[in-house]
């Protein structure tokens, strides 16, 4: 433990990470270590009564959800220390991560890269001496995963501040890092059945609509904040897009609108398959034909179901499962996760997995129900190489069949799927 060092704790997913962190979290006990976990959190008092729509259902946010500078300057007079030197790494945190840009908003409607900014901020104004970080450079764009890699040698030489990196991918190691803590690999899973994904057979109520999703001049403004001005979108039936933009753009609240999670949507010139949005078709109809995965809906299972209960929640369109699941629909369960290399977690409790393991698992509830529309927000978080290749290939082998649309949307160039044909930046 020496001060000033910088270790990365690399290995695939499953291979221990997480168990070793916690083991290290236990020795090191103590107010000058800090942790920051890859799952997000808004904190106790929101997380308790949190659900998939909240973000956008302001009517349903308590009256005494705090603002961000509410918690930033409550997690900085804890420690104690007004000191100009605590000041000073204050304004520069701030100005680094753009939090003063943010300090009015409400915790619950940060978006996923601009709540990973806010956790990095709160942990780092607690001035510890060892910071162990699960995964950081996750959820964020291209310029702010720069300059947090710039922060962390800077804290290192200048605060002599040990830290551990957990990543699980390679290109995420920083080159400065001189020590590696590498776990084992786990056993080899079989390569997926690209073949059998494009033969499955098509159903029999599937939408063919030629226009899967058409927005007419949508704007979308919370008080005073406008997220998205008079956006006209039309998308294909067929086409696969990458969705992509810096961190608080409006990508979320985008695919917020086209899954009817967000209330505004009504109030907006939307139509899904044909259909405009509020002339009769209900949210459900919608949802079944819709697969979907993003980092809120990873935040909203805080149920502690058996992996094979959380895929099968997919054809319900629930978060959580409260009807039981069929024979035939435990099969289709059964073989998506072996296509995605996860029937090994049938039956263990989801709160119990690694992150990246939970992040198949939801994968895999997506695809469950064949949808016609493929919904894919930042799908590749925590996943180790191999997870992330053989997901690219899942999903490309699942784009080539007909009626089939993607949007996709991540941070990283080389996580896009070749499929990819059209591309919206907001």
């Amino acid at each position: 433990m020496n001060k000033g060092r910088i270790i990365a704790i690399t290995g695939p997913n499953a291979s221990g990470k997480s168990k070793y962190i916690e083991k290290m979290r236990r020795t090191l006990a103590s107010d000058k270590v800090r942790y920051i976990a890859f799952r997000d959190s808004y904190g106790a008092n929101v997380d308790g009564a949190y659900y998939l729509q909240l973000r956008w259902n302001q009517h349903d946010i308590d009256q005494e959800t705090p603002t961000v500078d509410d918690l930033l300057e409550k997690s900085f007079l804890l420690t104690g220390d007004d000191s100009s030197d605590r000041r000073n790494l204050q304004r520069d945190l701030y100005q680094l991560f753009n939090i003063n840009d943010l300090k009015e908003k409400l915790i619950i409607s940060l978006s996923s890269g601009e709540l990973r900014k806010f956790q990095l901020v709160r942990t780092l104004l607690a001035n510890p001496k060892t910071l162990i970080m699960d995964n950081p450079f996750i959820g964020l764009d291209a310029e702010a995963r720069e300059l947090l890699n710039g922060l962390l040698l800077t804290l290192s030489e200048k605060r002599e501040m040990t830290i551990y990196i957990v990543v699980s991918r390679e290109k995420d190691i920083p080159s400065y890092v001189t020590e590696r803590i590498v776990m084992e690999e786990p056993a080899k899973r079989p390569e997926p059945d690209l073949q059998a994904i494009m033969a499955l057979p098509y159903k029999a109520d599937e939408y063919h609509a030629e226009e899967v999703v058409k927005m007419n001049k949508v704007s979308i403004r919370y008080g005073d904040r406008v997220i998205l001005r008079e956006l006209d979108w039309t998308v294909r039936n067929g086409e696969h897009w990458a969705l992509s933009g810096r961190n608080g753009s409006g990508k979320s609240t985008l695919l917020s609108l086209v899954c009817a999670d967000n209330p505004q949507s009504y109030a907006c010139d939307i139509s899904l398959f044909g259909w405009t949005r509020g002339t009769g078709e209900t949210i459900w109809q919608i949802k079944r034909h819709i697969g979907y995965v993003s980092p809120e809906m990873h935040r909203s299972y805080h149920r502690d179901l058996p992996a094979l209960r959380i895929v099968a929640s997919g054809l319900k369109d629930t978060v959580g499962l409260y009807v039981k699941p069929t024979d035939e629909e435990k099969e289709r369960c059964r073989w998506w996760m072996r296509v995605f290399g996860i029937e090994y977690l049938a039956e263990r409790s989801f709160l119990q997995m690694s992150s990246g393991e939970q992040r198949m698992v939801l994968l895999a509830r997506a695809f469950v129900k064949d949808p016609e529309l493929l919904i894919l927000d930042e799908p590749l978080h925590g996943l180790d190489e191999n997870n992330r290749q053989r997901v690219k290939a899942i999903v490309e082998a699942f784009c080539k069949r007909r009626n089939k649309t993607l949007i996709f949307v991540t941070h990283y160039e080389e996580d896009l799927p070749p499929c990819i044909d059209h591309r919206l930046n907001l």
